[in-house]
């Protein structure tokens, strides 16, 4: 427990260097309104990635219906923050995203999960659209297709940046928990932690829960920055473009989500003057680094505090021997 601590506070301090890093920038006027949208861009994707990484790369559950989860959390937050247009308003409508997307997530992922592969995939892209529909049929009150205008805008880089930090504390340590390591004894082999005594349904959906959370957190934050909102936003389209982050950076690497989300966000940047040949240019980088690197920039890489300090601690006990 005091090891967690001290690695989740050297994470915080490298955390707060960052911080500190991109104040500076705003400080001396390199990053502008234009790059600021880019940056907060990023962090969104981040916590989208991270989120669909910890259901398919650390459960190995293969999901596309990200987008629907984030949906609810962009809805419940554009409702309330239109109904009660305070800070108040707006975190009530993050908190009811995450109990509607938590609850949904539980209802679908206990009979879905037993799917696997192809067939798991083709189900979550089913309650994604299942999800979409109902918004757009619920007219009273998500104004159907049309969408929401108008959102109050609650939104800024530090609170992005603070959201960021929470969610990947929030997996990280989830990830090397008692859950985490059997929720990837089941990626490994669902048949052999049966064996061994696992309850395979209840740590494949705890991480499926964990990260429709993280999407609908996401969600309501990109709705209060873009202040627009509407169903064709979150179709199949936008787990794709979750998924590609994910692929890019290494299936089951938070470092590589990370890099992949920052890379392919600046790419993006890059590439707005390119007209229709900027999406051309994008999927040729994504296919160039797929033929080249096929498991993603990092694969299974992660860059891990634990091991520096066990490094450390090897050097240390071999000056004392020696």
């Amino acid at each position: 427990m005091k090891k967690n601590l001290k690695y989740n506070l050297v994470w915080l301090l490298i955390a707060a260097l960052a911080y500190a890093f991109i104040y500076v920038l705003y400080v001396t006027g390199v990053i502008t309104p234009f790059t600021e949208y880019t940056l907060i861009t990023i962090g969104i994707n981040i916590m989208l990635a991270l989120g669909l990484n910890l259901i398919i790369g650390f459960s190995g559950q293969f999901s596309l219906g990200h987008a629907g989860f984030m949906a609810i959390g962009a809805y419940s937050a554009a409702i309330m923050s239109v109904k009660y247009p305070t800070m108040g308003g707006f975190f009530s409508g993050i908190l009811l995203g995450i109990v509607i997307s938590g609850i949904v997530a539980l209802l679908v992922g206990i009979p879905t999960l037993r799917l696997k592969g192809d067939y798991l995939a083709i189900a979550t892209l089913g309650i994604s659209e299942i999800i979409r529909i109902i918004i757009i049929n619920m007219k009273e009150l998500t104004n159907g297709p049309a969408g929401i205008f108008g959102i109050p805008p609650m939104v800024n880089w530090v609170m992005v940046f603070g959201f960021v930090v929470a969610v990947t504390l929030v997996i990280v340590n989830f990830i090397h928990s008692g859950p985490g390591r059997a929720t990837m004894a089941i990626r490994e082999d669902e048949i052999a932690a049966e064996s061994m005594g696992v309850n395979t349904t209840k740590y494949k959906v705890a991480a499926f829960i964990i990260g429709a959370i993280t999407a609908s957190v996401a969600g309501a934050i990109y709705s209060s920055y873009v202040q627009t909102i509407a169903p064709k936003d979150f179709g199949f389209m936008k787990s794709i473009d979750i998924l590609i982050i994910v692929v890019f950076g290494g299936i089951g690497s938070v470092t590589g989500t990370f890099i992949a989300a920052i890379v392919l966000g600046i790419l993006n940047m890059f590439l707005q003057d390119a007209g229709a040949l900027r999406m051309i240019i994008y999927a040729l980088a994504l296919i160039i680094i797929m033929i080249f690197k096929p498991g993603g920039l990092l694969g299974t890489w992660e860059f891990s505090v634990k091991k520096l300090f066990e490094k450390k601690e090897d050097k240390s006990n071999a000056s004392i021997e020696s």
